[in-house]
């Protein structure tokens, strides 16, 4: 069975840095792409970045890009999302997906995890 995990959230101050993990139990043909979307309380779900596993291809939101980078380690089979200069508007819950094709869209991911919030103070 596949399961995603999340980890590494919690509280940061406006301008901290934060790392958040995915770990992934066991991949199939159908997890090619892993992504990150963020929810956050009365919004709707919305991409913030993807990858390739090897990183050949990544893809960045506009409100994220310079600030966020998403990679892997694919022996440890973990994606990862460092998030640096933080800001309140950041404050949501993170969420770790995976799929099959290069998209922005949550309907085009087959397995998400629990997801990990993430707050930045002001």
């Amino acid at each position: 069975q596949v399961q995603l995990v999340e980890s590494g959230g919690g509280l940061v101050q406006t301008g901290g840095n934060l790392r958040i993990s995915c770990a992934v139990s066991t991949r199939t043909w159908r997890m090619t792409v892993m992504a990150w979307f963020r929810q956050a309380p009365g919004k709707e779900r919305e991409f913030v970045a993807l990858t390739t596993w090897g990183a050949d291809n990544t893809l960045y939101a506009d409100s994220v890009t310079g600030r966020f980078t998403i990679s892997d380690d694919n022996d440890k089979n973990t994606i990862y999302l460092q998030m640096n200069r933080l800001t309140p508007e950041d404050t949501a819950i993170y969420y770790c997906a995976s799929g099959s094709h290069v998209s922005r869209a949550p309907t085009e991911y087959y397995y998400w995890g629990q997801g990990t919030q993430v707050t930045v103070a002001s």
